[in-house]
């Protein structure tokens, strides 16, 4: 296992650890808008390593594991962590900008760098099928999808915006180190783009 990889799991495994049984921590380092928007910025990126229990933990962690090797090998190690601090940051970012008013909102969790990562080995691997049999263009197209219905629902505990707003970090990071794949892979580019332009004509509309 890359040694980058193996350090961004422990860190989120004893992290997450420590906030299972210390509430005053757990607190400290959430994402909360209200503490943001008063200055605690750094919540921006410890909140990606907390999580709200143990099956929330290994889900994240597992699903990294499974498709951080195919970015890892096309990007290496480095770059690799570009992506992954990049789309956490992205996906908070975003999740500040739609709830920026909702003063009480809180959220933790790896996933939204794990999106980007699972968007990145997307774009980066053309013949990846989710589950054994659904295209990864497919999937990425229908899971933006799925999270603009749920930011728009807000009928569930999900973190929505955090998903979709990591799944752009990794496509834009991968454009930025690869762009001869907007050429070569087009269709996965364009599967992936159409979603997040959707999202901002619909939030330019204040439909969401």
């Amino acid at each position: 296992m890359d040694i980058v990889l193996l350090v961004i799991l422990a860190a989120n495994g004893l992290i997450s650890y420590k906030g299972f049984n210390d509430t005053h921590f757990f607190r400290k380092y959430e994402f909360h808008i209200g503490s943001i928007r008063s200055g605690e910025q750094f919540r921006m990126f410890s909140s990606g390593f907390l999580h709200v229990d143990l099956m929330h933990l290994l889900f994240n962690m597992f699903t990294l594991y499974m498709f951080a090797p195919f970015v890892i090998n096309s990007v290496g190690a480095m770059y690799f962590a570009y992506l992954y601090f990049g789309s956490l940051i992205a996906g908070n970012l975003l999740t500040l900008y739609f709830h920026k008013d909702e003063y009480y909102y809180r959220a933790v969790g790896a996933s939204g760098a794990v999106m980007g990562i699972i968007y990145s080995a997307i774009l980066l691997e053309p013949n990846l099928y989710m589950y054994g049999f659904i295209p990864g263009y497919i999937f990425g197209f229908a899971y933006l999808l799925f999270s603009i219905y749920g930011m728009k629902a807000k009928n569930d505990n999900i973190g929505h915006v955090a998903h979709f707003g990591g799944a752009i970090g990794g496509f834009v990071i991968t454009l930025v180190k690869f762009p001869f794949l907007i050429t070569e892979e087009p269709k996965t580019v364009m599967a992936l783009l159409v979603p997040i332009v959707i999202l901002f004509i619909m939030a330019k509309m204040k439909k969401i």
